[in-house]
């Protein structure tokens, strides 16, 4: 039948659990960290519950920092290559260590984490990484790498810009220049030769608005003037050594990946490694960071991904309708001319790069997303993901330094998450607007972890059959049906934020007599979702004739489990 759909609970996980000290200026003495006990048994129960099956634990590995860890190897990094006080989670400096800054015991940091995911597994909960494979920090070097492990740029010819055995991008002769210099650093950062910039930015002056704080890697390709010469797609000595650092994690016991800006690797490398990866650990998980998704296809080939972002699609039609008033029949499009590789697509309202939806910056009021969230979840066979403390309405308002108050969640600064504040164990809220919110989420997460028709059933629109309906409101209102052979279910959901209404709802002739099994003469309709009584039982030749006659609350789920006789 296929794996059951898989709902995926991101966390930054030096941020779950951090508390809040004093009230000055963001510091590390300001708040304290979340550290990898936070995730007790208590905890992980509670995040399994919602029906989650995969935890992102976010910036495990060890990143630069401006923290100071000099007492185990690693002194804080320089202010001119680091963004923000914690630093960047995906400026790697050692990846075969985590960052010290989640461990209770920074000795036993490793140990802290392989018994956190023995935790997450006694849970029967699945732990995912990331995995970031185009860049890492500008002082990399691993201190905890095994011995047969040779260290990135350890052979590089530096005298060359390019070499297909080389592991980064040189300028020889020429000493990088960073776009900021910091008083209080006694000694300025110096790299010579310099190394081109994460963000493919092949120059030895990279500016502010680049990814100045990491190093590209070099899979074997030669950029001549912004274009890209693959000159030999068979496995270059950085491939092996990408591999070996999969399969060091692997044996640790995770079981997946989120790949961080899977589209700036080449397309060959992921056709390698990922077979080569499943051969031995057949049920380890990819999932691509991607957003263009006219390439969507070349990376869902035999050798591919299991999952990809869906973020030029879903996303950001979802940000186009609850924020400039796009019509909902657009996603109803999107949604039908993707049914046919829906299963592969990894859907979202908020990630660690995104505004947070009860931010000023986005909606305010999260309730305003539910009906879209329904639609993450229950309109397809793919995965779906929350963010930590989207759940809570969290709205990413408290102060940092080098983020802003940008309606995001800084994954650079020492901070915490205002609205697990309120709330006790980090999960049961305490405010009621917060107990409301928490409330769908669970039981949106409910039906479509128990509903066959959400896990493996297909799809079929019924907002743009209606789109000619003058009765149906095709700007406001997404309606479909899932459907496999042991259920169906109806979904309506009305986008609007403030207008209640009613609406008149026409089916296709193929789809009542597919509900209906072909014979059976009355279609019944008992609404699953909200919390009052509403059924309605129709005979097949009326429904066919006149309609389904259905009123609306403004901002609303219906969900009808749908019967015959």
């Amino acid at each position: 039948m296929g794996n059951r759909k898989l709902i995926i609970y991101q966390v930054l996980t030096r941020l779950f659990g951090a508390s809040f000290k004093k009230d000055s200026s963001n510091d590390k003495e300001v708040y304290s960290t979340g550290k990898f006990s936070n995730f007790s048994k208590a905890v992980l129960n509670e995040i399994k519950s919602f029906g989650i099956t995969h935890i992102w634990f976010t910036g495990i590995i060890d990143h630069a920092t401006q923290t100071d860890y000099s007492a185990i190897g690693k002194p804080a990094d320089s202010l001119s290559i680091v963004k923000g006080k914690a630093g960047s989670p995906y400026a790697i400096r050692d990846y075969y260590d985590v960052a010290p800054d989640l461990a209770e015991n920074v000795q036993e940091r490793m140990k802290e984490f392989e018994q956190l995911i023995s935790r997450t597994h006694q849970q029967e909960l699945k732990v995912i990484i990331d995995f970031v494979p185009n860049h890492v920090a500008r002082t990399y070097k691993s201190l905890a790498k095994p011995e047969n492990i040779t260290d990135f740029g350890q052979d590089d010819d530096t005298s060359v810009f390019f070499s297909p055995t080389n592991d980064f991008y040189y300028f020889p002769n020429e000493k990088l220049q960073l776009p900021h210099t910091h008083e209080k650093e006694q000694q300025l950062f110096e790299e010579f030769p310099a190394k081109a910039t994460g963000n493919d930015s092949f120059t030895a002056s990279p500016t502010e608005n680049d990814w100045f704080e990491t190093i590209k890697l070099n899979y074997g390709i030669e950029y001549h003037h912004g274009e890209t010469v693959e000159n030999n797609k068979q496995p270059t000595p950085l491939w092996f050594k990408m591999k070996d650092i999969l399969v060091f994690w692997i044996q640790k016991g995770v079981d997946g990946f989120r790949c961080d800006m899977a589209e700036m690797v080449p397309l060959s490398f992921w056709n390698w490694v990922i077979p080569t990866i499943k051969k031995q650990y057949p049920k380890v998980l990819f999932i691509a960071e991607v957003y263009h998704a006219r390439k969507l296809v070349n990376y869902l080939g035999e050798n591919g991904f299991d999952y990809l972002y869906d973020k030029t699609g879903f996303y950001d039609l979802g940000k186009e309708i609850l924020l400039k008033n796009l019509p909902v029949k657009h996603l109803a499009d999107y949604l039908t001319h993707s049914d046919s590789y829906a299963n592969r697509l990894l859907r979202f309202l908020e990630n660690h790069d995104e505004v947070r939806v009860a931010s000023k910056y986005f909606l305010g009021n999260p309730l305003h997303a539910i009906p879209f969230m329904a639609a993450a979840i229950m309109a397809h066979k793919g995965a779906v993901m929350i963010y930590f403390g989207q759940e809570l309405g969290e709205r990413a308002e408290n102060k940092t330094t080098f983020s802003g108050n940008d309606g995001r969640t800084s994954i650079f600064d020492y901070t915490t998450i205002p609205s697990f504040r309120s709330t006790i164990n980090n999960f049961t809220p305490i405010l009621e607007n917060q107990k409301k919110l928490q409330a769908l989420y669970r039981k949106m997460f409910e039906i479509a972890s128990n509903s066959t028709a959400i896990q493996y059933g297909d799809f079929i629109d019924l907002t743009l059959f209606n789109e000619q309906n003058p009765k149906y409101d095709s700007k406001k209102v997404l309606s479909f049906i899932r459907i496999d052979d042991k259920e169906a279910l109806l979904f309506i959901l009305n986008f609007h934020f403030k207008a209640s209404q009613v609406i008149q709802l026409f089916f296709p002739a193929e789809v009542i007599s597919r509900i209906a099994k072909g014979n059976q003469q009355t279609i019944i309709g008992s609404e699953i979702f909200n919390n009052v009584q509403k059924k309605w039982k129709i005979e097949t030749s009326s429904i066919l004739a006149k309609g389904l006659q259905i009123s609306l609350w403004a901002n609303s789920i219906y969900i009808f489990q749908l019967n015959t006789y």
